[in-house]
């Protein structure tokens, strides 16, 4: 079974610009949150996708060392960027996992259960 974690990462927050590139003691929030998936996809075989509408986000996404794709940046939410990213980089994914670029805290235990379910 093929699985993907897609993490949507947009640069236009009302709230917070920038909010994926933010520095959390020295490590971008994106990164904090690429590196769970990464270490859920070492351990179940997924592998790890930045979905993104900005070039700067994309250009760290490569300086950390993962993948993205550019994605529509009228697309309303995550979740849609998500599935637009999926549909064009990953088109014969048998599972997605969502796991949103603002949560650079989330155990990567929980993103493999996820994935093991």
């Amino acid at each position: 079974m093929k699985t993907v974690v897609v993490i949507p990462a947009r640069y236009a927050s009302q709230r917070f610009p920038g909010k994926p590139l933010h520095l959390i003691n020295g490590v971008s929030m994106l990164a904090r949150t690429v590196r769970a998936a990464q270490l859920a996809g070492h351990a179940t075989g997924a592998s790890v996708l930045v979905a993104t509408d900005d070039d700067r986000i994309a250009a760290h996404a490569k300086e950390i060392g993962v993948a993205s794709v550019m994605t529509d940046a009228d697309l309303p939410s995550g979740t849609d960027r998500c599935r637009a990213a999926a549909e064009r980089a990953a088109p014969d994914a048998d599972f997605i996992v969502n796991l949103q670029g603002d949560a650079p805290f989330t155990p990567p235990e929980h993103v493999a259960a996820l994935i093991d379910n």
